[in-house]
């Protein structure tokens, strides 16, 4: 069903409101146009990125800037870039499975293309002028020229609108001059432009500015930084010292600084989680190749259950990822197709589309950013000494993996801007939270209901413990707002606690969701170890959702209300038929190993 058909859910409804199976995207739903892309994409990383390893290990920056201009030629950094620019203007799902399929190779080239087709070249697209598009995007969407992206400074970091750059209007009004001190500069040792966000005058908000990397215009390059990883992305600061920029180069409006900042870096948070899963898929391929392989006690290692419970959970949360990634690519594929049916422009639909699911961005950046570091963790201690050693794949995934959770938004702001996000919107009427909290603090009241359910029906345990878990959110989060109101955002470690759960819910959500429209495609015993995995990963957030819902309730909750909200978590946690999770991980971790690879 196409989006005008149906109801297609706001961001951070998915808590409100039921989701049906049908009305989600997975990525067995990809079009023929989307499964050939994805092949030239992973053709591309196997012969150009992957064979090439050790050399970007090795620091080798020009390499990178070499396959970069590559992808250019193949069209791959013009996906998202409308065909008026030189670009593809292939939609958001299309754009997604690019990120995706090439960033696994390695995390140098990842962050290169990914710092370069998000926030080096977005801003323009999204904000920029008819003159500035014409002039600028079609070099930034062929690879004749490389973007980047000059936001943190010394002193700002998650704090960005305190940056100190600073921007002079000169006495005739026709430039301005920069001068200040950008840091983690992806891609400055190669790239031809800088976004630079700089402050005019007293100014509350930063500016953008669409700056030319000229070295005879005050702007000079500090030394390469040498990094735990992602080791041949050319990560430099760059200093801008009576840097003249022209009037017309200024991005957007004066002030409108800020919000470019956080609109780009929404793109950016869900692309990284893109970014992030096929490198668990290879991550889980090594190591099972590498356990059917490995000999201990006269038995491959991959027979071992301590092995399998691995296998079985870097494969499951890869799936869950999937899962989530696409359902939300799909969303903001949709609302931006309903935005120019309605009469946008392509700026204000891309903009406004993405905007809509900032909630569901911040809960997949950390997610995925999580899951993959966990994946090559486990990757390592498969391996065993192998592990540690250079000569195997897994410590430089470790390495490349780890900056994935520090970019785009720390996870800790982006824990917490999930959950203010979310209460924005309710004060917005956007999301109806208030009515669906009052109603579990009256469930609270009430008596529990003490027959048995039919839980015959595949997922149907499933997905009323799904809205449970959703109840718990509400208990919380509502006596949250309740008790502090504005000031909540100042309780930093009960926003953590809520938005685990949050996270939770939407992934193990998702996962459970991809399956059961699944089944209804290729029959349920096609489908038995992803209907396992959709289990095992809602058994594990259950248990998550338990410890992150005491922590929250025990910080601000005393004497009766303490006692009736924990009983309520209890009974909002509780299975009737608790899963065996010992035979789960089994069924699924055997069948990654006869297949050999992550095979979902």
């Amino acid at each position: 069903m196409e989006a005008t058909e149906r109801e297609l859910l706001r961001g951070g409804q998915f808590l409100v409101k039921e989701t049906h199976c049908d009305d989600v995207f997975t990525p067995e739903d990809f079009s023929e146009e989307q499964r050939m892309m994805k092949e030239a994409v992973m053709e591309f990383n196997d012969r150009e990125i992957i064979p090439n390893k050790d050399r970007f290990e090795a620091k080798d920056y020009a390499l990178t800037e070499e396959c970069m201009k590559k992808a250019g030629e193949l069209g791959f950094l013009g996906v998202a870039v409308p065909e008026a620019y030189g670009g593809l203007e292939m939609g958001f799902i299309s754009t997604m499975i690019v990120c995706d399929y090439i960033s696994s190779g390695t995390g140098s080239f990842s962050t290169a293309f990914g710092a370069h087709t998000g926030i080096g070249t977005m801003p323009i697209t999204l904000y920029g002028t008819e003159e500035q598009k014409l002039k600028y995007v079609p070099k930034l969407a062929t690879g004749e020229w490389f973007g980047a992206y000059c936001l943190t400074e010394p002193g700002a970091g998650s704090d960005a609108n305190s940056g100190k750059t600073t921007a002079t209007l000169s006495e005739d009004g026709k430039s301005y001059k920069i001068n200040g001190q950008k840091m983690w500069i992806s891609n400055a040792g190669f790239c031809k432009l800088f976004i630079v966000f700089a402050r005019i005058e007293d100014d509350k908000n930063i500016t953008g500015f669409i700056v030319e990397n000229d070295p005879n215009n005050g702007i000079t390059l500090g030394e390469e930084e040498h990094k735990l990883g992602i080791r041949a992305s050319s990560t430099r600061q760059v200093f801008f010292n009576d840097c003249v920029v022209p009037v017309e180069n200024m991005l957007s409006e004066r002030g409108n600084g800020f919000k470019i900042a956080m609109n780009a870096l929404n793109v950016g948070r869900i692309k990284l989680a893109a970014a992030c899963l096929d490198s668990q898929r290879r991550i889980t391929s090594y190591a099972v190749d590498y356990a059917n392989a490995r000999k201990q006690f006269k038995t491959p290692i991959s027979q071992f259950g301590a092995i399998k419970a691995k296998i079985a959970e870097m494969a499951t949360n890869t799936y869950a990822g999937e899962s989530a990634s696409y359902r939300a690519a799909k969303n903001i594929e949709d609302r931006i197709a309903l935005r120019i049916a309605a009469g946008n422009s392509h700026q204000e639909a891309e903009l406004k589309g993405v905007e809509e699911y900032a909630i569901e961005c911040s809960i997949l950046k950390v997610a995925v950013s999580e899951d993959v570091q966990n994946c090559a963790d486990e990757g390592i201690q498969i391996f065993g000494g192998m592990g540690f050693s250079e000569e195997t794949p897994m410590e430089s995934a470790w390495r490349d993996a780890r900056i994935a959770r520090i970019y785009e938004g720390t996870n800790e702001i982006n824990r917490m801007l999930s959950v203010g996000m979310l209460i924005k919107k309710a004060m917005k009427g956007h999301v109806d939270l208030l009515g669906p909290a009052m109603a579990v603090q009256d469930e609270l009241m009430g008596i529990p209901s003490f027959d048995t359910p039919d839980y015959s029906e595949l997922f149907s345990e499933e997905k009323e413990m799904i809205a449970k878990l959703k109840k718990v959110f509400l208990m919380v989060a509502g006596a949250g707002v309740q008790k502090f109101g504005p000031q909540l955002e100042e309780h930093q470690q009960l926003l953590m606690a809520a938005s685990n759960i949050l996270i939770e819910i939407y992934m193990a959500e998702s996962a459970i969701l991809r399956t059961e429209k699944n089944v209804k495609r290729f029959g349920e015993d096609a489908q038995k170890e992803q209907i396992a995995m959709a289990q095992l990963y809602l058994y594990n957030a259950v248990d998550i959702v338990i410890k992150n819902g005491k922590e929250g309730i025990v910080s601000f909750a005393e004497g009766d209300e303490q006692r009736m909200m924990l009983m309520g978590l209890k009974r909002f946690t509780k299975y009737t038929n608790q899963p065996n999770v010992v035979a789960l991980r089994t069924m699924i971790a055997d069948k990654v190993s006869d297949e050999n690879k992550y095979c979902f």
